[in-house]
């Protein structure tokens, strides 16, 4: 019997560089030399490409398809090899829908990254959502990498330990829209089958910023490792995935989502040292130190005016 994964996916290494001759599907895997299974799609949308973690990601996902459309608001700079560029507005319908067809699976990293007034929010993270959805079911486009974020749990206390089961306790009106984000991807799973991995991403810089990072950190190697194992995973259904790294000490567990496969190799571990000699103890009365979502409890409210 011929075995159907080993016609779909091959492995490498990531920083060897496709070549012509490879097989239409290949992997690549991370710089460290890790060996990291990639199904290599026809055409994938990245949208959010001229953001932080579009750039982070854009490099790297050139392993993960044949093109790799570039979206966004504003200019990502010029296409280069096996890339094309198409603007879009979250919040315009048609220009969503245009920058979908022809389209595999999405790495959604659009919208309002941050805590701020609710209306740009509601743009970009709530009526973009919808559109990128009612465009991915116009579309036939079966499978979406969304950018949650840990500040839909960022009401929990950091000493406890939640899963994908708790239910949501936003710490902001930037949770709140990714909370509704989770849910219209649960809709559109459960009515439309397009399947969605919710990334609650903790905090992604090229290293930990705070002390509340060492608990919340993720690498952009460790992200574009989740993001791989999600657009790889042959069954991913609706899943809700916690974005860290391997960070000794954290508040997320991430059993729910062992079937996406997803290995992180950074750690926190390495920056605590420096970060306990140039950081104060935190005071245990404030709140920002009480709960998970950190800075976000003290943001808002904002004039709308």
């Amino acid at each position: 019997m011929t075995d159907v994964w080993a016609n779909i996916w091959t492995v490498a290494k990531l920083g060897e560089k496709s070549s012509i001759g490879k097989r239409p599907d290949h992997t690549d895997g991370d710089k460290t030399g890790n060996a990291m299974t990639i199904k290599v799609h026809e055409r994938l949308l990245l949208t959010g490409a001229a953001g932080g973690l579009g750039k982070a990601l854009r490099g790297r996902l050139s392993a993960n398809c044949k093109t790799l459309r570039l979206s966004d608001r504003v200019d990502p700079g010029a296409a280069g090899i096996g890339e094309e560029v198409m603007l879009a507005d979250l919040a315009d319908a048609s220009a969503v829908l245009a920058a979908m067809e022809g389209v595999d699976a999405v790495v959604h990293m659009g919208g309002i990254p941050v805590e701020g007034p609710f209306g740009p929010i509601l743009q970009a993270n709530i009526l973009g959502a919808y559109n990128l959805y009612e465009a991915a079911r116009q579309c036939g486009t079966k499978r979406i990498v969304f950018a949650s974020s840990n500040h839909v749990t960022g009401y929990y206390r950091q000493s406890e330990t939640i899963t994908a089961d708790h239910p949501p306790r936003p710490d902001s009106m930037y949770g709140v829209s990714k909370a509704f984000g989770e849910d219209l991807s649960r809709f559109y799973f459960d009515r439309h089958g397009i399947e969605t991995a919710c990334l609650r991403i903790g905090s992604a810089f090229p290293e930990p910023r705070d002390r509340r990072m060492l608990a919340t950190w993720l690498s952009y190697d460790d992200l574009y490792r989740l993001v791989t194992a999600c657009l790889t995973t042959p069954v991913l259904g609706h899943t809700i995935v916690f974005g860290m790294s391997d960070n000794p000490v954290t508040w997320w567990d991430n059993t729910r989502a062992r079937h996406v496969g997803y290995a992180p190799k950074d750690s926190s571990e390495p920056f605590r040292e420096a970060m306990y000699a140039r950081t104060p103890e935190p005071d245990l009365t404030d709140p920002v130190a009480i709960h998970q979502g950190g800075g976000f409890l003290r943001m808002g409210p904002f004039d709308q005016g």
